[in-house]
This record gives C-alpha cells, structure tokens and sequence, in this order.
C-alpha cells in the first residue's frame, strides 16, 4: 500500500482541481448540467483514482487505478479545450491549467512504468 497523501502527482492534481472549480464557478448556468458538471467530474477523478489505488494490495491494482487517472486526464483534457473553445475559459487560464494537466499526465505515466514489472 501507498499513502496518496504523500504523492505529489496526486497534491499536483488536487491544486489543479481547486483552480479549475474556481475559474468554472463562471461558466454559464445553463452549463451546469453539461460540461461544468462533465468537466470537474473527469478532474476529480484523477485524484480520486490515485488515492483508491494507492489503498489497493498490490502494485498490479495501483498502476491499474492510476491508469484510470490517466485516462480521466485525457478526458479533462478534452473538455477543458471544449470549453475553451468556447469561450468559457480565457487563454491564459486554459494555459495554466492545460500545462499543469501536462505535468501531472508525465508523473502518472512515469509512476505507472514504475510499478508496472
């Protein structure tokens, strides 16, 4: 077992799900059910899944949850460029956030090769 309090993959994540809550809290309110809701799911998932894996028994159960995350950072990922697309998220902020998802997507990926043998 792992303690997930002690990762910064999953401190990284919980800071980045922090700032987004805060930058969508201005998103449009008939969005609330749709890609707001959609978007800080995907982006709580990441840290939700590192810290379920890290309660698991085996290296074989982390890196599986930890593969979760990963895909759940692509699917942030996807929504995040949607709703800059559509002008719900300014440049700048989508900046930040789009290379902060970067950096926690290498750690994941880098944490992952690290347990899989």
């Amino acid at each position: 077992m792992h303690n997930f309090r002690e990762l910064e993959v999953w401190k990284k994540a919980i800071e980045l799900t922090t700032v987004y809550y805060k930058i969508s809290k201005n998103f449009p309110k008939d969005e609330i059910f749709g890609l707001t809701s959609q978007s800080r799911r995907s982006l709580v998932s990441i840290s939700s899944n590192i810290a379920e894996g890290a309660g698991r028994d085996t290296n074989k159960q982390f890196v599986q949850f930890l593969s979760v995350a990963l895909a759940s950072s692509f699917e942030f990922e996807t929504q995040l460029l949607v709703s800059k697309n559509l002008e719900y998220v300014d440049f700048d902020s989508y900046t930040l956030i789009f290379n902060e998802l970067r950096h926690i997507q290498n750690m994941l990926i880098k944490l992952i090769n690290k347990y899989k043998s």
